[in-house]
């Protein structure tokens, strides 16, 4: 604290703060255990919410892939010579991931096989398979990008920045 006055603003900056080094599980009972002592304290106002986490693991059996259609979508854009689209659909069937995530699979999250995702205000860990992260950090490297988002246009558009070395 410093010899600072105990806010909103500074417990929001805190919060920030341990987002960006513990996973989101965490950061819930680190602000669970600071509410309470701000309950006990008589400091409401400076109560924060918890991250929000998805419950739902699993989706409707109608709703998924066989694993022959899977085949025949990885198939059909490795023969048309897609290998974005080939990789973007065995990142989102074998991790179980939305489009709107691909923008997490990055060069750092292919090294350390866990992408963490944060999307529409949810955090979550991601695990990606050993052999994907291996085609995925090839392509990356064949494409020239260094860090950043992975999946990305040939006009290097999508949500985050990505750093390009020379193909």
């Amino acid at each position: 604290m410093e010899g600072r006055e105990v806010s909103k603003n500074l417990v929001l900056a805190y919060k920030e703060k341990i987002l960006a080094e513990y996973a989101p599980a965490s950061v819930n009972s680190m602000l669970a255990a600071l509410n309470c002592f701000f309950k006990f304290a008589g400091l409401h106002d400076c109560c924060v919410r918890r991250l929000k986490m998805q419950r739902c693991a699993f989706s409707e059996s109608e709703k998924e892939l066989s694993k022959e259609e899977y085949l025949r979508l990885v198939n059909t854009a490795n023969k048309t010579g897609n290998e974005r689209l080939c990789l973007a659909m065995q990142t989102l069937c074998s991790a179980g991931m939305r489009v709107s995530e691909l923008c997490f699979v990055t060069v750092e999250a292919a090294k350390l096989c866990c992408a963490n995702v944060n999307c529409k205000g949810k955090r979550r860990t991601v695990l990606l398979p050993k052999q994907l992260c291996r085609s995925l950090s090839a392509y990356a490297s064949k494409y020239g990008i260094k860090s950043g988002s992975i999946f990305i246009t040939k006009q290097a558009k999508r949500g985050t920045e990505a750093t390009y070395g020379q193909p």
